[in-house]
This record gives C-alpha cells, structure tokens and sequence, in this order.
C-alpha cells in the first residue's frame, strides 16, 4: 500500500473499545530499494518529545513525556483519517 505519510502525523489512535490512545506524532521507516517501508508508529507525547528535542523531555519530565510504540502491524490505517489499534494497549511498547 502506498500512502503519504503526512496525512497520518497528528491523528488520534483509537483502541478496539474506542477510547483514545495518542497522536501519531512520529512514523519510524526503513529505506528499501527507491522506497520506504514503515517499521513503527511512535504514540503520544513520547512521540512529540522526541521530535522536538531531548531537551523537552528534562523540561516536562519523563512521565509527561509517555507514549508508546506500536509496530507497523498493530495499526489499521486503512481510513487515514481513523487510524486505530488492532491489538491490546499491553502489547504495546512503552516509551
């Protein structure tokens, strides 16, 4: 599937009993051939934290800062306006 990732940056993740998750603030990819292929979708504020700098994360503090990783087949983004979690918040990476 072929999508533009900037339509997904900033959408709530909603879990299976639709409650929100977090933004995708960050979209983890590695670079094959003349493409990309998405590994990870960084949720929440750890996400935000980490693009705009390690410093934020001293200035707000490491609970502020939480979030999770989700691997690329944990998430439905087959409506990219609606994006939502395929498996328990559990199995999810903390960051």
């Amino acid at each position: 599937m072929e999508l533009r990732l900037d339509r997904l940056v900033g959408r709530m993740v909603m879990t299976a009993n639709h409650r929100s998750l977090g933004r995708i603030e960050e979209i983890r990819a590695e670079r094959h051939g003349a493409g990309c292929i998405v590994t990870a979708y960084v949720l929440g504020r750890a996400g935000l934290a980490v693009r705009l700098g390690a410093g934020v994360r001293l200035l707000i503090g490491r609970e502020l800062a939480s979030g999770y990783i989700a691997r690329w087949d944990q998430l439905d983004i087959s409506d990219v306006e609606h994006p939502r979690l395929l498996c328990p918040v559990e199995e999810l990476v903390r960051e």
